[in-house]
């Protein structure tokens, strides 16, 4: 079986990088690296359409790991909120987050 370091138990360093991976492979749009890790606390801007606006989309998230640093459980509650394509806070080429971007806190999130 594959691995996903950092592995359990976390520290405080180990998991903020387990949550970066997790955000590294959420924007790589890349279904194989999507399908199963998420962010646990995010807020994501997505275009609605022809209109001109866009949702973002808040969440929370519990993640239980396995030994192996595998997620095994996920429960997820999240909020989509309309906003104008001028409100969008994330302004970066498709991939992932630059590291220098302001992170959810900094934005007011």
């Amino acid at each position: 079986m594959t691995t996903r370091p950092p592995l359990p138990p976390f520290t405080r360093e180990t998991a903020i990088l387990k949550v970066c991976l997790a955000e590294d492979g959420w924007n790589s749009r890349d279904p194989e690296k999507v399908s199963s890790r998420l962010l646990a606390r995010f807020a994501l801007e997505k275009p609605l359409g022809i209109c001109g606006n866009c949702y973002r989309s808040y969440g929370n998230e519990n993640w239980e790991f396995n030994d192996d640093g595998l997620m095994c459980f996920r429960f997820a509650c999240i909020n989509d909120l309309p906003i104008k394509e001028s409100d969008r806070k994330y302004h970066w080429p498709l991939g992932r987050r630059p590291d220098d971007h302001p992170g959810l806190s900094d934005l007011g999130f």
